[in-house]
């Protein structure tokens, strides 16, 4: 199958913004949770959501403090953070838009649907009133999306490049997830170590991996089971591994992959070495930065060997 490079490059960033979010209405209902749930003084601070998508920067240029409304707004409704709900769906709508004649016709109908509820009610939901159904409702019409997509594909080059962008962007996301419970979250200068499993637990939910571990794993939640469980659980579909071997078996049916997949064993190489049971907290921070700037590097060589146009450079035009 021949496929433009434009094309392809639009529905791997529709995937990805799709995923991104979907995954940012997870984790901002998980935490929205944890918040109430948990001992008054021992909560973290909103910060933590924004240093989770590493978006301090953005963050800082409009807001002051890291209250629950500036980061809500900034998360849920923000049309200039491509991290936030609101952006990434209109993204996702515009992606979908240029390609609708590679894709199923229910795909516009719902993606559009998508855009249009969250346009008229993303700034209305930063409030803990309206907060939790719109959330719900992204999470719903994301896998609603997803499972359309999945369901009636044809297992061609199309569904190659909107997988490579969903197992891509689902990967960082739980890494960045999983650094935040290993390091800020679970400070000693900041919280009771009471409060340790809740905090984990909120990380599962937000992930969707809650019962899935107390199925596999157990009913105690425990940090290092639930870094391990998370990275490295072959049957889990957010945990890093089964992104990494599902992004490996979408690159090989393609032509020129031979860089991609190198860097894609080299990530699959390390996270294979690391060990959660002998790491301390700062050994995981830094092993996650490591990860995520390979993470990185696969994303650009995707980008660079199928989206970035061939310059000619045998002299014949």
């Amino acid at each position: 199958m021949i496929m433009l490079s434009r094309v392809a490059e639009r529905l791997y960033w529709m995937a990805r913004y799709l995923e991104r979010a979907e995954d940012t209405a997870r984790l901002t209902q998980a935490y929205s949770h944890l918040v109430m749930d948990i001992p008054a003084g021992s909560e973290p601070g909103w910060d933590i959501l924004v240093r989770i998508l590493d978006a301090q920067i953005p963050f800082g240029e409009n807001h002051r403090t890291y209250d629950e409304q500036n980061v809500l707004t900034f998360l849920i409704a923000d049309e200039d953070n491509p991290g936030s709900v609101h952006f990434c769906i209109r993204a996702a709508r515009e992606n979908v838009r240029t390609t609708r004649d590679v894709l199923p016709e229910e795909v516009w109908e719902h993606v559009n649907e998508l855009y249009l509820f969250s346009q008229e009610s993303a700034a209305k939901s930063v409030g803990r009133r309206h907060r939790h159904q719109f959330l719900e409702q992204v999470i719903n019409r994301c896998q609603m999306i997803n499972g359309l997509l999945m369901t009636t594909l044809c297992r061609d080059h199309a569904y190659r490049f909107i997988k490579l962008g969903h197992l891509l962007e689902r990967a960082d996301m739980t890494t960045r997830v999983i650094d935040v419970g290993a390091g800020a979250l679970l400070g000693h200068e900041r919280l009771n170590k009471a409060v340790d499993p809740l905090i984990w637990a909120c990380l599962l939910q937000s992930l969707s991996a809650m019962g899935t571990y107390r199925r596999t794993i157990g009913p105690l939640v425990e940090a290092n089971a639930v870094v391990e469980f998370v990275f490295r659980e072959r049957s889990l579909p957010r945990s890093v591994r089964f992104c990494l071997d599902g992004i490996r078996q979408e690159l090989v049916p393609l032509k020129n992959h031979a860089e991609a997949l190198k860097v894609l064993d080299r990530s699959r190489r390390s996270l294979s070495r690391f060990n959660p049971d002998t790491a301390r907290r700062e050994d995981l921070h830094d092993f996650i930065d490591r990860f995520q700037l390979e993470l990185n590097t696969l994303g650009n060589v995707i980008v660079s060997t199928w989206f970035m146009p061939r310059v000619d450079t045998s002299g014949k035009g």
